[in-house]
């Protein structure tokens, strides 16, 4: 075989290997962590739980995703299973706040403020866990979120040094899952990059030790 064939052939191959490691990477990290994602009645109780934020309205009406996380957050802390629930969300804009109208979900269905902690600057996956441990000073935590997400919220939180278990918050199907699915591959080898990086968030502020 010519040189110049071989150096096509080898071309190829690394292509081919570059298309392959975004799957192959989500593969890894949804297998390897799949041993730790819980439901909720078998979860093991642990003082803190990090709920994810998402989409809310203009209302402040939460989406199907992230009431379902915060109906989750509630089931848990009223079987004791949960005793803080930290509320992380994307609240960059005056009129848009996630963690605003997650914690007002929460005060209505009966969970105390002192007990809520929201998180103004938790504008995406990897700002969430870095927040949780270098700002509220979370060492180990409950992940609540999706399954399509799971995976990629405890391999982030788990290198960023807090100790995590996750539970599932799905309780019905949704209309965007498939465009759910899709995107985590991209977002799982950005978390990636992430952690490698470890750059600080673009938003801190002083310790908030969560009590």
């Amino acid at each position: 075989m010519s040189r110049r064939r071989k150096g096509c052939l080898g071309f190829l191959f690394l292509l081919a290997a570059i298309a392959v490691f975004p799957f192959a990477w989500r593969s890894a990290v949804t297998w390897y962590y799949g041993r730790d994602i819980y439901s909720p009645s078998d979860v093991p109780a642990e003082r803190i739980a990090i709920v994810y934020g998402a989409a809310v309205y203009g209302n402040g009406r939460l989406s199907a995703v992230v009431r379902d996380r915060m109906e989750t957050a509630i089931v848990l802390y009223e079987n004791g299973q949960v005793q803080k629930l930290l509320l992380s969300g994307d609240n960059r804009e005056a009129d848009y706040n996630e963690p605003g109208a997650m914690m007002a979900y929460a005060l209505q269905r009966g969970i105390p403020q002192e007990d809520i902690q929201p998180d103004y600057a938790g504008l995406r996956t990897y700002d969430t866990c870095y927040r949780a441990r270098h700002i509220f000073q979370v060492e180990s935590a409950v992940l609540i979120t999706q399954d399509f997400h799971l995976p990629r919220a405890l391999f982030t939180c788990s290198a960023l040094g807090i100790e995590v278990v996750g539970v599932s918050a799905d309780r019905q199907p949704y209309r965007a899952a498939r465009w759910y699915e899709t995107r985590e591959t991209a977002a799982t080898l950005v978390a990636l990059w992430d952690v490698i990086r470890r750059e600080r968030p673009a938003v801190l502020g002083e310790p908030i030790p969560i009590q």
